[in-house]
């Protein structure tokens, strides 16, 4: 298996390609900022849930994307703002609104990871780790 440089990059394309194939459910390694993303997709309602399996090493996260009733995923594109070797730190009034409104931006602050929407209503900043529309 080789060596990843940006695990989270990862699991945002494992989304994103699990959409267009029309994957039933797609496993990814396990990482709690993983489950904190996908806990965030599944509160917004990009996927129907996700669930963590296995111990240790084997540990992977289990996810179901969501789709339309024309079998189109609900994801219609991630990007991935906050790189390994350009971290993006943004304040309250920074945080972008992904085509107005209909998207959504995943932030990492100080109280956690949230959606770009709770965290300018809380009026804190952080990375900006990715944005989903």
């Amino acid at each position: 298996m080789a060596v990843l440089s940006d695990p989270i990059a990862d699991f945002l394309t494992r989304v994103k390609n699990a959409g267009i194939a029309r994957d039933e459910v797609f496993t990814a390694p396990h990482s709690n900022i993983k489950a904190e993303i996908a806990r965030i997709l599944a509160e917004e309602g990009y996927i129907w849930g996700y669930e963590v399996k296995g111990e240790g090493k084997d540990k992977v996260i289990q996810v179901k994307p969501k789709y339309t009733r024309d079998g189109k995923s609900i994801i219609t594109n991630v990007k991935r703002c906050s790189k390994p070797g350009r971290r993006q730190y943004v304040t309250s009034a920074e945080i972008p609104t992904v085509m107005n409104g209909l998207g959504i931006s995943i932030v990492s602050t100080s109280q956690g990871m949230m959606t770009g929407a709770k965290a300018r209503k809380l009026k804190i900043g952080g990375e900006l780790v990715a944005i989903v529309w």
